[in-house]
């Protein structure tokens, strides 16, 4: 298996196990992250939606090879780094704990530059 391949099947395991953990049980994928959505049903509306988007972005990457993937792919490296970003300015404006947001942004920049290995060309 090449370097590529396995940072792809890196991937979609992370994204299925985030996507499918946060949509099943939002709270404990929060509390993971070092964030609270219990009580708050708008933050676990967010939560799944945000898991249903991992939850594609795997299966998508599963189903296609080629062109193709590279587009899923670097439309999860896109995904990745908004989230980074998203996290960081979570912090700055005092809306989450600045350990939540290292953690979040640490994973979304870790998924981001496996897709990158990901979706590289030969």
């Amino acid at each position: 298996m090449s370097r590529r391949d396995t940072a792809a099947t890196a991937l979609v395991a992370l994204r299925a196990g985030i996507g499918v953990g946060a949509w099943a049980a939002p709270a404990l994928a929060a509390r993971t992250f070092g964030l609270r959505v219990d009580g708050n049903t708008e933050a676990v509306l967010m939560a799944r939606l945000f898991a249903v988007r991992d939850a594609a972005l795997a299966y998508a990457t599963l189903g296609t090879t080629g062109t193709a993937r590279r587009t899923v792919l670097r439309s999860g490296i896109a995904c990745d780094v908004l989230d980074a970003a998203a996290a960081l300015l979570a912090a700055r404006k005092g809306g989450i704990p600045r350990t939540a947001a290292a953690l979040v942004t640490t994973v979304a920049l870790a998924a981001a530059a496996t897709g990158v290995v990901a979706a590289r060309t030969d």
